[in-house]
């Protein structure tokens, strides 16, 4: 269908806090991108008390077409508010699309819209487009250098979605506006905002993977959602979101007369033993009733579990070695 005159194709939502470090990657990465149709890019900073406001203002004096911000004077997040897509750029939607992206990740790829949106074209019944990402780590950390669902490019049917192994990037997804217009209750109650709009996607459609790293995943960002929730007490942390998590996905099923109802039952289970990995439950983590899920984990995750419940005097020796350089 053709686009009308002024309206835009893509609506780029993109949250902020305190990304000053951060934010001029993201928005050169939406500049950057080359692309047969406009696109506008929707911003909210959650009232950052650093610079991010500041360069947010910047572009959006150099792009004022594209570049539509909104600027908080009281967080919102620490009154609450976990739903911000949903309340604050998604009503402000022009776009036929909406692509996501975080404030503290960026796009690498000038095509990844145009790839993204010639697909969705092509396949009415396709009702979300993700691709791979490359990881950069904050700091130093035993961990994947980046985040490939899939090994090859594929269609991803519903059920593949909701009961998965890997997570997909946010900064990836672009999904039709029509999906987020009417939001039901498990998406507006979710901790998180990323997996509920999977689930949206799974409920109208099926999805595809394009195995080609179009974006970057900053991870352990000071600001960042896992950083956030190592602070404190990561266990009742942890719990609470388990708690959460699982509500959402018993919504969810409600809300689709159970027709996945075994793909969310395991989804909600692997998430119960993740979270179990993150507060070190390894007793759990290795019994016989979680082994499904412990040989999803890549072997050097458990590596790592089985050194430090073998042998934990090595484990924190290589820890406290490891950080030590880190350090210098």
């Amino acid at each position: 269908m053709p686009l009308e005159c002024g309206q835009v194709m893509v609506s780029v939502c993109c949250l902020t806090y305190n990304q000053e470090q951060y934010i001029r990657a993201a928005l050169d990465g939406f500049m950057s991108q080359k692309t047969t149709f406009p696109f506008e890019v929707l911003i909210h900073d959650d009232a950052s008390t650093d610079r991010t406001a500041d360069i947010i203002r910047e572009y959006a004096e150099r792009y004022p077409e594209v570049i539509k911000p909104v600027f908080q004077t009281e967080n919102q997040y620490s009154r609450g508010f976990t739903n911000i897509s949903g309340t604050y750029n998604f009503p402000r939607a022009r776009g036929r699309y909406i692509a996501m992206c975080e404030g503290d990740d960026y796009w690498t790829d000038p095509c990844k819209l145009q790839k993204q949106v010639d697909f969705m074209e092509a396949n009415p019944d396709c009702s979300l487009v993700f691709h791979s990402a490359k990881i950069n780590v904050e700091g130093r950390a035993f961990t994947e250098r980046s985040m490939r669902p899939y090994r090859r490019s594929m269609k991803i049917a519903p059920e593949k979605i909701i009961d998965k192994i890997s997570g997909y990037p946010t900064a990836s997804l672009l999904f039709r506006t029509d999906m987020v217009k009417e939001l039901p209750a498990f998406y507006v109650k979710a901790p998180i905002a990323d997996i509920p709009l999977q689930l949206m996607a799974a409920a109208c459609g099926w999805a595809y993977y394009m195995d080609r790293p179009m974006c970057v995943y900053r991870l352990g960002g000071m600001y960042s959602w896992t950083e956030l929730m190592k602070k404190d007490d990561q266990e009742e942390k942890s719990r609470r979101y388990y708690l959460q998590m699982k509500e959402m996905y018993r919504e969810f099923d409600k809300m689709t007369g159970q027709r996945f109802h075994e793909e969310v039952l395991r989804a909600v289970r692997r998430i119960y033993f993740l979270t179990k990995i993150n507060n070190k439950d390894y007793k759990l983590v290795l019994s016989e009733k979680y082994r499904e899920f412990y040989r999803e984990l890549n072997f050097r995750t458990r590596f790592f579990i089985r050194l430090e419940t073998a042998a934990p005097g090595i484990y924190r020796f290589l820890f406290r070695l490891y950080h030590l350089g880190q350090k210098k």
